[in-house]
């Protein structure tokens, strides 16, 4: 079996409203879905991606003001890689640094790299490549054009980084494509969240907190693949969770041996399963057994809203 690709990341924050300008009103994504931590009700649930949230473009988080900050670190997602059109780097280099984000170049496999943080350290790059298609979303003074697209793919931080290589090649089905510079990259079948590099030393053990990644999602094609990849993690020895219905996807998780938190997410319903595609994002969406406290739930979170930080200043 092969995954085509990321479905999707989730991370830690502290300050809603600095999330959803970060991720709205800096990288321009949308604001797909905003609902609850399902066992968490006091703590939001963002989703961020393309025009749909399809998967390989969601980015998502579980903002607690009272979050301790997190160390990145092993067994995390290391770095989150964002990928725009070719040619579209300068302008991200001049919108970044206009907005007051510092930005570091770097190189891996030939390709350059934008590298920053976001307002609560979590570390992201960009990288142009020509695959996969083009967001049909334009906000923040960001055209269609040179938009993110979605996912590039992932940098993973391992304490064990030989079993993360060989749970990647031989349970996910990704094909090792190369070494470059102390990283092993590996490759999914799909053009967008496709390319996973991991550094091929291993990693100290990071912290949880605000900051890091949770963990990473793999893509199934359907509900009944899915019931065939937790088969097959269970065949390679892990241990998989029952099948947990998160109303946009299904989900299994399991731990890798070098501590990363993976998790296998169908692409179907998707998130206009709940609310139509042209208000994605727009009002809080909760699952049927918490709408009776609804009122309740309102009340403890923060209100946010999608704000215009820049109209821009280049194209």
């Amino acid at each position: 079996m092969q995954t085509t690709g990321i479905h999707h990341i989730t991370a830690f924050a502290r300050d809603p409203q600095a999330n959803v300008d970060f991720y709205a009103g800096v990288l321009g994504l949308r604001l797909v879905k905003r609902t609850i931590n399902f066992d968490a009700p006091e703590v939001y649930h963002l989703y961020f991606g393309d025009q749909a949230g399809n998967p390989g473009t969601i980015i998502t988080f579980f903002p607690w003001p009272d979050s301790r900050k997190g160390r990145v670190g092993g067994g995390q997602v290391g770095i989150t890689t964002y990928v725009v059109p070719a040619g579209a780097l300068p302008f991200w280099e001049e919108r970044l640094q206009r907005l007051g984000i510092s930005v570091m170049k770097a190189e891996r496999f030939g390709e350059a790299y934008l590298q920053f943080s976001d307002n609560e350290g979590l570390r992201l790059e960009i990288v142009a490549r020509s695959e996969g298609a083009e967001s049909e979303w334009s906000f923040g003074g960001i055209p269609a054009d040179k938009a993110i697209k979605g996912f590039g793919g992932a940098v993973l931080f391992s304490t064990k980084s030989a079993q993360t290589m060989s749970v990647l090649e031989d349970v996910m089905g990704l094909r090792k494509v190369g070494s470059d510079q102390g990283y092993t990259r590996f490759q999914a079948t799909g053009d967008l969240g496709n390319l996973i590099d991991v550094p091929e030393s291993d990693m100290e053990w990071g912290a949880g907190g605000a900051g890091t990644v949770h963990h990473i999602a793999w893509r199934a094609d359907d509900y009944e693949q899915h019931e065939s990849w937790r088969y097959e993690v269970q065949l390679a020895g892990y241990q998989p969770t029952p099948i947990i219905d998160r109303q946009y996807f299904n989900a299994i998780y399991f731990r890798e041996a070098g501590g990363i938190l993976f998790e296998i997410a169908t692409d179907p319903p998707g998130f206009a399963h709940d609310e139509p595609a042209d208000s994605l994002g727009e009002k809080l969406m909760l699952p049927a057994w918490y709408e009776k406290a609804r009122a309740e739930i309102e009340a403890n979170l923060l209100p946010i809203e999608v704000r215009e930080l820049d109209k821009g200043s280049s194209s």
